[in-house]
């Protein structure tokens, strides 16, 4: 289903030394991974045993009943096609090897031994077993049944899905064996551990799960032994984690005395082409790997993963204010470079009450702010047209009072009346002339004054609209320095709403929020905005999310729209959704020349249109295929 694959960490009750009731539990546990639709489940590590069996690990008695109960298994799992991953301690040229081993449909395809045995303080490994880590090119016998065997072994289905396995300190090594198995394709990880309870140690383990999976470009699965391993030293919690690309989207309550299953759908499709577009992945170094083939696996019916409908808007209410300080620091540290490097001391920014330029001027400001510069030097001016309605005009006025810049209106009408005079075109006829004439003239008005008063025109547009060519070209999509044009309009919002800390200005800062988005070039009536912006392209939370999408791993359209579906249900139809898709795919390649030629400007997240850095594309590229796979 879109490259997403449902995946899980299950955490047995365990019985230490006795393999056959572990060997049930394991089963129940596979049973509902099925039944849930899990593509692959992990187990802890030494799972038929338990981790802390320690010794009796070398006693024949245990390692027959391990082997036994494993035969029991396969035999109990052979109608199962969901792939299941346990640890078993295998015997192998008089050496006993800490392994995992991976099963599907009553088979073996494959057992990894560990690479790296822990040997301090509560941890003795190297009194039972040897390390695997230069095992490659082997096999195994079991039952008379040649296995693949070795630290080269990767699991794939041909499709979008590539796994690897890692055991416990694997993890933890300078140079986890999953950094090579991500370098050889593997973009799903799974780890089978025995990590015991210590104060603040749980935090650590899942940042160490979460890091690695970012590392790794890549999702990592992780089981770790419950507490019914041994307390005669440690204790165990049963700590599961599924973790993808640097976030943690589950993880379950330890200390359960009962099994515990969790599952996530993880985006392959995404990892594999985010290494395609966001790293330097295809640098790394390749060793000679072993895929097995895995079966048909079990079909996922529905997603049951949450799609954030704000990519670029962080998800939790506690990461607002660092997050905000960084992306005004970010703009203002770019400005001062700008302006000292330029030897300007003054900044003129067009303020019209909205969104866009509100940010700007608050940028502006802080910039000042930090370099103690006179916030007079600020030129802050108001260019009313035909449009302007009293409310954004007099937020604008409001804004500039209270922040203390110099404050100047210059009404365009006049300018705009002349200019359809020199052209001859009537006045009555509200076309795209008569939009663009007052917007280039504006940007005149403004490089004019930056020339007088020996300034800086910060542009005010945004990613989104740089995104969707929603500019005049040579008009406001013109500036000597493009402030806002890393940030799209979603996270414009939520960074204004930020500035209300400032009690001087939260009124009128609540109030441009509430304004409708519009470029006011078209007569109002009655003092009211007739030109929603919104209502002509589409919603900008749509538009921002179909961005994300696009470029961040180059989404099919059809994958967009499915995803879109999922993060606004029952906000957005189908066909609503498809509609704005399709104008956003026509703008998107049609615009490209005015982002050819797009002033410089900070970038501020992982995606930004600058031509010089991060995206480069044709001008006169063609959108058809792209429309036609949503049509199919």
């Amino acid at each position: 289903m879109f490259g997403y694959y449902r995946v899980a960490s299950a955490v047995n009750k365990t019985t230490v030394g006795n393999p056959a009731k572990n060997a049930e539990e394991v089963i129940k546990l596979i049973q509902e991974a099925q039944s849930k639709e899990v593509s692959v489940v992990v187990f802890p590590e030494l799972t038929l045993t338990g981790y802390t069996a320690s010794d009796l690990l070398l006693n024949q008695t245990l390692m027959a009943s391990q082997n036994e109960q494993l035969k029991h298994l396969l035999q109990k799992t052979e109608k199962i096609n969901t792939i299941a991953i346990i640890g078993i301690a295998l015997l192998e040229a008089d050496r006993l090897y800490n392994c995992a081993a991976v099963l599907q449909s009553g088979k073996i395809l494959g057992i990894i031994p560990k690479s790296y045995l822990p040997n301090k303080k509560e941890f003795y490994e190297k009194r039972q077993f040897v390390t695997g880590r230069d095992i490659t090119r082997a096999t195994t016998e079991l039952w008379e049944e040649e296995i693949p065997f070795g630290v080269d072994l990767l699991f794939s289905d041909t499709k979008e899905m590539t796994f690897g396995v890692e055991i416990c300190e694997d993890l933890w090594a300078v140079t986890p064996p999953s950094n090579h198995m991500a370098n050889n394709g593997a973009n799903l990880l799974f780890n089978l551990s025995a990590s015991n309870e210590l104060i603040g140690k749980a935090e650590y383990r899942e940042e160490l799960v979460r890091t690695q999976s970012g590392r790794c470009m890549a999702a990592y699965v992780y089981a770790s032994s419950g507490v019914g391993e041994s307390t005669t030293d440690t204790v165990f919690g049963g700590h599961a984690i599924i973790s993808e690309y640097g976030t943690t989207l589950v993880q379950n309550g330890r200390f359960s005395l009962e099994n515990t299953l969790i599952t996530a759908d993880v985006d392959l499709e995404r990892l594999r082409w985010l290494r395609l577009n966001e790293s330097s992945y295809s640098d790394g170094r390749r060793k000679k790997t072993r895929v097995i083939k895995v079966g048909q696996l079990p079909a996922m019916h529905e997603l049951e993963r949450a799609i954030n409908p704000m990519p670029f808007v962080p998800s939790r209410f506690a990461e607002k204010t660092h997050r905000c300080d960084e992306i005004t620091h970010i703009q203002a540290h770019g400005l001062i470079k700008r302006m000292r490097h330029a030897h300007i001391k003054k900044a003129v920014i067009g303020i019209s009450g909205g969104l866009d330029s509100t940010l700007a001027l608050l940028s502006t400001h802080k910039a000042f702010e930090i370099m103690d510069w006179d916030v007079k030097d600020i030129i802050a001016v108001t260019m009313p047209g035909f449009g302007t309605t009293s409310r954004t005009k007099s937020n604008a006025v409001k804004l500039c009072e209270a922040l203390g810049v110099t404050f100047k209106t210059i009404d365009v009408t006049e300018i705009s009346h002349k200019e359809f005079e020199a052209i001859e075109h009537d006045v009555n006829e509200h076309t795209v002339t008569y939009e663009n004439v007052q917007a280039r003239a504006r940007t005149s008005i403004l490089m004019n004054m930056a020339n007088k008063e020996g300034g800086l025109v910060i542009g005010t547009g945004d990613l989104s609209e740089i995104a969707l060519g929603w500019s005049t070209y040579n008009g406001d999509h013109m500036s000597m320095y493009a402030l806002n044009s890393g940030i799209p309009k979603t996270l414009i919002q939520y960074v204004i709403e930020y500035y209300k800390s400032n009690i001087s200005i939260a009124d009128i800062i609540d109030d441009i929020l509430d304004t409708p988005i519009s470029p006011e070039l078209l007569p109002h009536v009655d003092d009211k905005i007739v030109q929603e912006t919104e209502e002509i392209v589409g919603a900008y939370e749509l538009h921002d999310f179909f961005l994300y999408h696009f470029i961040k791993y180059g989404a099919h359209p059809t994958k967009i729209r499915f995803l879109a579906q999922q993060a606004f249900d029952g906000k957005y139809d189908e066909a609503t959704i498809t509609k704005w898709l399709k104008l956003f795919l026509r703008r998107f390649f049609t615009q490209q020349f005015k982002r050819s030629c797009m002033p410089d400007g900070p970038k501020v997240g992982t995606i930004s249109l600058s031509p010089r850095a991060d995206w480069k594309m044709a001008s006169d590229a063609d959108v058809e295929i792209w429309l036609e796979e949503l049509d199919r």
